[in-house]
């Protein structure tokens, strides 16, 4: 409870740091930890950040998709949205509800923004050329193009969507319950 005294001659203790308890915050990649009467806030390291594998404005990199995008945009966020969300929601379903935002509040860019944060945490991507919320609110479509190009460099076929890209690269464990074993039997 009290420090120890540092006897003449003898070398001088190090401060030990108390373990790592607490709560966890909020994309800060630290904790919150609580001591007593004093609070102090520990940073861990964070993940590398890697750069976007093209530029927000290399639309015409895929003309197919930048076309496709600009018409009905719907279609290429309900790719984005399966593949980031591991297949959990259906290209179809995150379609139709983008579109539905879009027609009801004109406000789908922040619906968009969300799953472009949840991406660049998932890879590790720098947060450029400005926050999400500022690129998708500006530039909608771009922003869409970009995600689009980076996930199909990353080895998906976004045509295919999550369990048939996972079928095709051998990783149906993944997505799949453990298959359960008979007991013994006599």
């Amino acid at each position: 409870m009290y420090p120890k005294q540092v006897e003449e001659g003898a070398a001088p203790l190090r401060a030990q740091s108390p373990p790592a308890t607490g709560f966890p915050m909020n994309g800060g990649g630290g904790y919150y930890q609580a001591g007593g009467a004093t609070a102090a806030l520990a940073v861990q390291a964070k993940a590398p950040v890697a750069a976007w594998s093209t530029g927000l404005c290399n639309c015409f990199d895929d003309c197919g998709n930048c076309c496709v995008t600009c018409l009905c945009p719907c279609i290429t966020f309900g790719q984005i949205a399966e593949i980031i969300d591991r297949g959990s929601t259906s290209c179809g379903t995150s379609g139709a509800l983008y579109a539905l935002i879009m027609l009801l509040t004109g406000c789908q860019c922040v619906f968009s923004c969300f799953y472009r944060g949840k991406m660049r945490a998932q890879y590790g991507l720098r947060e450029s050329p400005c926050g999400d919320c500022c690129v998708h609110c500006f530039c909608e479509c771009c922003a869409l193009c970009q995600e689009y190009r980076e996930l199909k460099k990353r080895g998906f076929d976004m045509k295919l969507g999550w369990h048939a890209n996972m079928e095709r690269q051998g990783r149906t464990a993944a997505t799949m319950p453990p298959q359960m074993h008979p007991g013994m039997t006599r």
